[in-house]
């Protein structure tokens, strides 16, 4: 397959509850307010999506949701990797029948020790074989407990149909090692907006990024600044970032991420049983990072 290159900056986008039914229009909402902002793509289903707690159906009708509310230029990369890899391929091939781009596959990890290098290669191949959109791997070890080898990486790199790699691991070393092993043309994605500067700087495509959900303009500033060789600018704002990125993933997680989107003009609605919502303090203290980081609350 043709590659795709996916340079540019995706926010992993969430997926809005209310009275734990998914809430559509806040979902709408929220697309065409991102698709306006600067960025090259949404990715649907995610962890940030609350992917693990939808029915297939629920999925179905969340990557809908967001292919029509999106402008026409948006790369939509969904999130539809499963744990075995028949199932994998089924609910991969169902979302490229409904209009996704590419498909984003977490590694399996139930099994823990047995998904090693020899176990992932035959995953990512047979899927990459058999379904209709490119796929991107997605290494997330802090939530799987797997961490995809730079080995594993470099021979899966070279399969036509797997066009990139979304790394979370938040090690930049790593990154390099990674980008040592690839061609040009694959496409190595950050996956924590706290190493998007030093991860561009090593040659990094972009950035599928938490905090691009509340401050996309200022993500894609970063990236546009790095490109444009303009490293001092990037730098202080990537400094400035870090205390908010902290907030909305490592420290609050997801529903402190929807409580700043609520803050900043989003519809972040509730989170899914049994996450919990932000209290009080916490709602305070995500206040204060956002304002102490110069962000003007609405």
């Amino acid at each position: 397959m043709k590659t795709m290159n996916l340079a540019g900056i995706y926010p992993p986008i969430v997926t809005p509850f209310l009275k734990d039914d998914v809430a559509h229009h806040y979902l709408a909402e929220n697309v065409e307010k991102l698709s306006k902002s600067g960025i090259k793509g949404l990715i649907v289903l995610g962890s940030n999506g609350e992917n693990v707690y939808l029915s297939e159906e629920e999925k179905i009708d969340v990557v809908k949701t967001t292919i029509q509310s999106a402008s026409k230029n948006m790369l939509i990369i969904v999130g539809s990797g499963c744990e075995s890899t028949r199932e994998t391929i089924y609910l991969t091939n169902r979302m490229a029948k409904i209009g996704a781009h590419a498909a984003l596959i977490v590694t399996p990890f139930y099994y823990g020790s047995k998904i090693n290098d020899e176990a992932l290669i035959k995953h990512y191949s047979t899927v990459a074989d058999q379904v209709e959109i490119p796929i991107l791997l997605y290494n997330v070890p802090k939530f799987t407990g797997i961490n995809l080898s730079i080995e594993a990486l470099s021979a899966l790199s070279k399969h036509p149909n797997i066009i990139g790699i979304k790394d979370s691991s938040g090690n930049v070393n790593q990154l390099g090692q990674y980008l040592n092993q690839v061609n040009p043309d694959f496409n190595v994605l950050v996956g924590t907006a706290g190493a998007l500067f030093g991860a561009l700087t090593l040659g990094c495509k972009g950035g599928i990024l938490a905090l691009a959900n509340i401050l996309p303009k200022k993500c894609v500033e970063i990236f546009q600044l790095v490109q444009d060789g303009k490293i001092k600018e990037a730098r202080e704002l990537q400094l400035r970032l870090i205390p908010v990125n902290h907030a909305i993933t490592t420290k609050y997680g997801i529903s402190g991420l929807k409580y700043a989107m609520n803050l900043l003009g989003y519809k972040g609605g509730e989170v899914r049983s049994p996450l919990l919502a932000t209290k009080y303090e916490e709602q305070e203290k995500i206040k204060e990072i956002l304002m102490g980081a110069g962000i003007e609350i609405t």
